[in-house]
């Protein structure tokens, strides 16, 4: 994820230092998607979402595993 100060230091090299992508790319290790989203838009900040929680791996021993903790 990228925070707001990288943002500003992909817009600051390619705006105003005239830095081409593959450039910017190469001195922040970077992907080029990662960059050209940032140029074309006017998101400061990306943040991702989860729609869906996935259900927990434990729930069907949940049970048998606070047994096992109780006896012990």
């Amino acid at each position: 994820m990228l925070i707001v100060e990288t943002i500003a230091k992909i817009r600051r090299l390619h705006f105003t230092e005239g830095k081409g992508i593959k450039t910017i790319c190469r001195d922040l290790k970077l992907s080029k998607k990662v960059v050209r989203k940032v140029i074309r838009t006017g998101i400061t900040e990306f943040t991702y979402t989860r729609t869906v929680q996935p259900r927990p791996k434990l729930g069907a021993w949940l049970g048998e595993l606070n047994r096992l903790l109780e006896v012990n």
